[in-house]
């Protein structure tokens, strides 16, 4: 994930803040002189670019989806959209909302399409020093413009220490949907998405980027659904189709932001994912809503030819994924949400990688898979906990994943919340709360289940644990 890893992981690697490292993360590894220097660089590289993307998993996890306006604007509770109420899972009525392109209201005038969180933790990491901070400040416009438009926009402001806020644009998703209308006789409707995230349109919310489970990996060993390394960085446009309301379909394309668009957006231009063509997504799935039950099988698709360095030789990436989702519903007192998502990447490398011993060239191909299993639990919509089990796998590359030539990371997430509010006889429900603590555990790294560095300072998979105290509060 692009985002920056807890002041007490940073104090922890900041003696290995190195070129290299910074240089993994544009996807190529910087040659070194000396043996001893080369481990270092690897083991530095590995572990940050790890950070980078799953140090702050589990504070993610803490974070909502559910945006208050939404609730103002419907007449609707946080509990209607989302188990838990506080999100990001969607009950069947949030999934037909998004479908509806958030333009669903109770009719009773114009309402101030404006909401915002705030987001304090405790990160107690294994290693390193323990933060508690306020995290981070989000604005979300979001509502209708009219019967037909509507959508929503995520301005984030993270704290990045000594009380100095990096701001930036968030998620984006505005959307055209048709009015519905009969198609060999079946309900059927039509929409247009216009977002800056791969997957964060899918209805069902099971996929990475809009669930924001995605397994930890070992630098660029994540799928691109998976990473977010297209996150917030391209911008693109998908029409997609609801026929008998169940059958669901959408296909897109994308194209990278230029490095002074990104900049301007507040995204530092080191994680420019490169120049992206040929780029295509596509999306079906079958969605049963049996009222007191739930499931959906879905079948995702996303390919693109990259440009690292937007000059030279490229890569092709495809993404081929399939998920299931099963929900239990009953009267709202006990509800269940299950859900699997697989997805494998197929990968044909063009650009050059520098290895950092030279006797290991990397290959030319080669493929990862990320898994996602996940149970969501909530008690009258009050009490929850969630717990996801993710791995992530590489085919073998002695130059890319070094030390042992395979990428595989597990790891695991433990979230214990309470959500007071935002439920049809509490004191607010357009507003809410959420209280949560959560363990994130690493079970293997960099395909070792010890030592994973393969030398000092002896570096164990459990010593990348965290826990993490959240509040979070919309409004």
């Amino acid at each position: 994930m692009n985002r920056r890893p807890p002041p007490s992981v940073i104090g922890f690697l900041a003696r290995s803040r190195t070129a290299a490292s910074r240089t993994v993360e544009q996807g190529l590894s910087m040659p070194m002189s000396q043996p001893t220097a080369r481990r270092t660089a690897a083991r530095t590289a590995s572990l940050t670019s790890l950070l980078c993307v799953s140090g702050p998993l589990l504070l993610a996890s803490t974070q909502a989806q559910a945006i208050p306006s939404f609730a103002r604007q419907t007449g609707s509770s946080c509990a209607d959209c989302h188990v838990g109420s506080y999100g990001p899972s969607l009950t069947p009525y949030g999934m037909r909302f998004k479908l509806g392109g958030f333009t669903d209201t109770d009719g009773d005038g114009t309402k101030i399409p404006v909401s915002g969180q705030l987001t304090w933790s405790r990160n107690n990491p294994n290693r390193g020093d323990s933060t508690s901070r306020l995290r981070e400040a989000d604005l979300y416009l979001g509502g209708r413009l009219s019967d037909n438009i509507g959508g929503y926009s995520k301005i984030r402001s993270n704290n990045s220490g000594n009380a100095t806020f990096d701001t930036r644009l968030d998620d984006v998703d505005l959307r055209f949907v048709s009015k519905p209308f009969q198609m060999a006789g079946k309900d059927t409707m039509i929409g247009v998405s216009v977002n800056n995230n791969p997957g964060i349109s899918d209805p069902v919310h099971v996929l990475p980027n809009a669930s924001t489970l995605t397994p930890a990996s070992n630098g660029g060993a994540s799928t691109m659904l998976s990473s977010s390394a297209l996150s917030n960085r391209v911008i693109g446009a998908s029409v997609y189709g609801l026929y008998e309301r169940n059958w669901y379909g959408e296909v897109g394309s994308y194209s990278a932001l230029s490095p002074s668009a990104q900049d301007r957006l507040g995204w530092p231009v080191n994680g420019d994912p490169g120049k992206l063509s040929d780029t295509g997504y596509a999306r079906l799935a079958y969605m049963k809503d049996m009222k007191r039950q739930f499931f959906s099988v879905g079948l995702t698709a996303l390919n693109t030819r990259r440009q690292p360095l937007r000059v030279g030789p490229s890569d092709d990436l495809t993404d081929f994924g399939y998920d299931l989702t099963y929900q239990f519903l009953g009267t709202r007192e006990h509800v269940l949400s299950l859900a699997y998502v697989n997805i494998y990447e197929r990968r044909k490398y063009g650009s050059p990688l520098m290895p950092t011993d030279p006797t290991m060239p990397a290959l030319d191909r080669g493929s990862v898979r990320d898994q996602t299993i996940s149970m969501n639990y909530a008690f009258k919509q009050s009490y929850g906990v969630l717990a996801a089990h993710m791995i992530n796998t590489g085919s073998f590359d002695a130059a890319r994943y070094s030390p042992v030539g395979i990428p595989d990371t597990t790891s695991n997430l433990i979230l214990l919340y309470w959500t007071p509010f935002g439920k049809e006889g509490t004191y607010t429900s357009i507003a809410n709360l959420r209280v949560s603590a959560g363990w994130f555990r690493f079970d293997k790294f960099n395909g070792s289940t010890s030592n994973v560095f393969r030398g000092p300072p002896i570096t164990n998979p459990r010593d990348l644990d965290s826990f993490t105290l959240s509040v979070n509060l919309a409004f």
